[in-house]
């Protein structure tokens, strides 16, 4: 085939040479040929959204007849050639997306019928070259997303741009005032920079065509220029985060198609009483969407004319203010409503019930106002939102049980108010509850229901300084996520409960200031996390633990604990020996009857063990930490190992479903393949890695089975708490049939990669000693009935050596080679190196890249060099939202 009927090949008509290749968006990977710099009729070079990489070939600068090159959105490295200034017919010059470096070349200002330059989103450094300037015809200059640095005066000689952006560098200085004469400008973006200096007077008054003015993130100081009001065609006037002060005077009634208007994180405001009216000219614009005037200084009453903003208005942020007055029940008229938050404000009043009506809202912040009234039962009709935040007010009333119906709820916090009654268990029923729950100082009552367990996410959650009682929940138990637990200044009374030492997350637990009682509970030394412990003012009698947060006497508070005694030499307590006869006989008696039970004991297991020594299996001593059941519960359990309970099957061995003992719980249950080389030592450290560790992201080890089966042959398990939801690998790749396609969201990904990571330090940083998983994939997450990830399968698990944490412990259990799974095991690994952490960050880092993109790194279509790494970087820059 002639070469000119090649897809995307142009040849001219006359000499039949290519003059134009146009191969956009054709997966084409590799580096560009340098030979391309030999078609010198080529006048259009479109090569964008491809896997290119290297360097852009110098020999391109030989192409004097090339009028547009396109090279946008690929992987291209190096610096720009400094000798495309030789194509003197080059209009546009394309190479955003890109991993380019060096400086723009000097020459660039030789490319006199240059119209478009777009080179955002590189690693691109120095200043803008003053010849920049000399492009009369550069209609686009986009240089956003670098590292650029200096003035950029020589901008203001562009008398044709249309758009100009140089947000997201480091450039400073003040902006040339030439820049806002340019009349043709459509769009003006220096955001996040470090510009200075005020906007001039005159800015609105020659830019008729400007649509967007994006200067937000700078020091920018003065006056908005009511200059603004000429600008009929804005948009978006983007300003926060500056230095502006003074009063808001733009005539926004004459901007008609204004539709995001920014003004928040400022200095904004005079204390007139009026300040706010622009809110009244504001009600012309009907295409505004978004309205931001937060953390400024603006005072005066709320006009209540911001009820009659435009219909299709979706965010109104105005918190952090001296705002006054109250909030109009005409807010019902803003259906689209999804966001108002107008926390800390000086807002009086009730909160109206027609809020109820907004049923789009998402988020709503009322925080630290002077609100009055009850919470409108209206709220429980607001099922989209996120985040509900009433505190700091005087509101009064019960909590309505109707807020029950908010199931999005992610944070809830009615704190600081005088609201009585009891907690409604409505509330504990909301699962999606998972950053805060703030109850605390109200004058709430009653006992504390159990349902608080249903909130297995929720990471903070304070209910002190109200007037609980009764005893604290065991079901608390199951909240395996808290962070902060604060139930102080209440009225609960009997001891800590003992399952509470599940909470392997917690960071700080407060329980002062209650009638609790009983001795103070061991586990508390072994939280980890524990940073803060508060006993005080309670009736805890015992003795004080001595390690953990007890180590340190800053960490935890004791005081007002009459009976406790021991702990450490600065606590000055006294000591918890025992004195006179009375004590003796507490001690000795005991002690005898403990002695004849153990001989009676030790009698039984002597008969029993001379009487099954040909049934008993060689058990190893690291299995003895576990619960053994028998081949035939284990028989029971799973139907007889039937094949309609098998649920996996990899090398190690296969899984059942099944339901153990009188209770029927569910269980998996691992049965290893002993055939397999080095099962039995797989089988002993999967039992050793998980004997002494507890984390809410790990597998959990409910027994094991080490003896024989029926026929006589050698028969070990491993019995594992269910998990509901299979596999990261069935939801990724569907190989699960009842699993819906694309069911992971965005924000459910992103919580997975979480949990494993936290699994993964946890091995690494909090075990003593520390340890390598060595297999980390997504067919070793396994996911519970909440979507929550638990880390499985330790059979390569290693120890690390305490003093060296890059060095392996020699030990029986874990002498098996390393193995691993191809894709996911580190190179080194295949070099003959030794397990380290580092191994098991870079397996996280593929399932990271296989969790957002759902492909495998062994996948057919990583070959000829293209690998998963290039297809993500490719992926994450082309898609702006995740899907399937």
């Amino acid at each position: 085939m002639n070469l000119c009927q090649w897809t995307g090949v142009t040849c001219g008509q006359r000499h039949q040479r290519v003059t134009r290749l146009d191969l956009g968006n054709q997966s084409i990977r590799g580096t560009l040929s340098p030979y391309v710099g030999n078609l010198s009729f080529l006048r259009y070079i479109n090569i964008a959204s491809n896997g290119f990489n290297g360097e852009i070939p110098h020999q391109i600068g030989r192409l004097i007849s090339l009028e547009r090159l396109i090279l946008s959105n690929n992987s291209f490295s190096g610096a720009i050639p400094a000798n495309l200034s030789s194509c003197s017919n080059l209009i546009e010059l394309s190479a955003d997306s890109n991993n380019l470096v060096g400086e723009i070349p000097a020459d660039i200002g030789s490319l006199f019928k240059l119209e478009r330059l777009s080179i955002f989103q590189n690693h691109i450094t120095g200043q803008l070259p003053a010849s920049i300037g000399n492009l009369s015809s550069l209609r686009v200059i986009d240089v956003r997303e670098n590292r650029l640095w200096g003035r950029i005066d020589s901008l203001g000689q562009l008398k044709s741009l249309t758009l100009l952006s140089v947000a997201f560098n480091q450039f400073s200085g003040m902006i040339p005032p030439s820049i806002f004469n340019i009349s043709s400008l459509e769009v003006i973006s220096l955001s996040e920079n470090r510009f200075t200096g005020s906007l001039p007077v005159d800015t609105g008054v020659n830019l008729p065509s400007l649509r967007e003015l994006r200067t937000n993130a700078n020091n920018f100081t003065g006056f908005i220029p009511v200059s603004l009001s000429n600008a009929s065609s804005l948009e978006m006037i983007e300003f926060s985060k500056n230095q502006f002060s003074g009063g808001v005077s733009v005539d926004f009634s004459r901007l008609k198609n204004l539709y995001w208007l920014n003004l928040g994180i400022n200095n904004l405001g005079t204390g007139a009483a009026n300040e706010l009216d622009f809110i009244n000219l504001l009600t012309n614009c009907s295409k505004l969407e978004r309205l931001y005037f937060n953390r400024n200084r603006f005072e005066g009453e709320l006009p209540h004319s911001v009820a009659n903003l435009s219909s299709t208005i979706k965010q109104i942020a105005m918190g952090r203010n001296r705002i006054s007055g109250t909030i109009p029940p005409e807010i019902r008229n803003l259906a689209s409503l999804n966001w108002l938050t107008i926390d800390t404000n000086q807002l009086t009043g009730t909160i109206p019930p027609e809020i109820g009506e907004l049923t789009n809202l998402q988020q709503l912040d009322l925080d630290r106002n002077f609100l009055q009234g009850s919470i409108p039962s209206s709220l429980g009709n607001l099922t989209l939102l996120t985040y509900l935040k009433l505190g700091l007010n005087n509101l009064e009333g019960n909590i309505p049980s109707s807020l029950g119906n908010c199931t999005n709820l992610l944070g809830l916090n009615i704190s600081h108010n005088k609201l009585i009654g009891t907690l409604p268990r409505q509330i504990l029923r909301i699962t999606t509850l998972s950053l805060y729950l703030e109850l605390g100082n109200n004058l709430l009552n009653g006992s504390l229901p159990p349902e608080v367990g249903n909130l297995k996410n929720l990471m903070r959650l304070d209910l002190s300084g109200n007037k609980f009682s009764g005893e604290i929940p065991a079901t608390l138990s199951a909240c395996a996520n808290l962070e902060y637990l604060n139930i102080s200044g209440n009225a609960f009374s009997g001891s800590i409960p003992l399952l509470l030492d599940s909470l392997q997350s917690i960071k700080e637990l407060d329980f002062s200031s209650n009638n609790l009682n009983g001795q103070i509970p061991e586990y508390l030394e072994n939280l980890s996390f524990l940073e803060f412990l508060n006993l005080s003012y309670n009736h805890f009698e015992g003795e004080v633990p001595m390690k953990g947060v007890f180590n340190n006497k800053t960490r935890f508070s004791i005081a007002g604990n009459g009976k406790l005694c021991g702990g450490l030499d600065e606590l000055r307590l006294p000591s918890c020996q025992s004195k006179g006869s009375l004590t003796i006989l507490k001690v000795v008696i005991p002690v005898i009857v403990s002695c004849l039970i153990l001989s009676v004991g030790f009698t039984l297991i002597y008969v029993w063990r001379r009487r099954s020594a040909r049934k008993a299996s060689n058990m190893l001593p690291i299995e003895q930490q576990f619960l053994v059941d028998s081949y035939a519960e284990l028989s029971k359990a799973t139907d007889n190992f039937s094949s309609a309970n098998k649920i996996g099957e990899g090398g190690s061995g296969i899984v059942y479903k099944g339901f153990l003992g009188e209770n029927g719980t569910e269980v998996a249950v691992k049965v290893i393949n002993l055939k397999q080389k080095g099962a039995s030592k797989s089988f002993v450290a999967e039992c050793k890695a998980l004997r002494n560790i507890r984390h809410r992201n790990l597998i959990k080890i409910i027994t094991v089975c080490s003896g024989r089966d029926f026929k006589g042959a050698d028969f070990k398990a491993i019995v594992y708490e269910f998990m509901q939801n299979g596999s990261l690998e069935e939801w990724l790749h569907h190989s699960n049939d009842q699993l819906e396609v694309c069911s992971l969201s965005v924000i459910q990904r992103l919580n997975i990669a979480i949990d494993v990571a936290s699994a993964i330090e946890y091995l690494h940083h909090y075990c003593e000693p520390s340890i390598v998983h060595g297999d980390l994939k997504p067919s070793n997450v396994l996911l519970d009935q909440d979507l929550v990830s638990h880390v499985s399968d330790f059979g390569l698990a290693k120890f690390l050596s305490n003093h060296n944490p890059d060095t392996i412990v020699e030990t029986r259990s874990i002498s098996i080679g390393i193995k691993g799974t191809v894709g996911y095991v580190a190179p080194e690994y295949g070099m003959g190196r030794e397990a380290s952490m580092k191994g098991d960050v870079y397996s996280f880092g593929i399932l990271l890249l296989e969790l957002f993109t759902r492909k495998r790194p062994t996948d057919a279509m990583f070959n000829e060099g293209l690998t998963l790494h290039d297809f993500s970087r490719e992926f994450f820059t082309r898609k702006s939202d995740t899907d399937c």
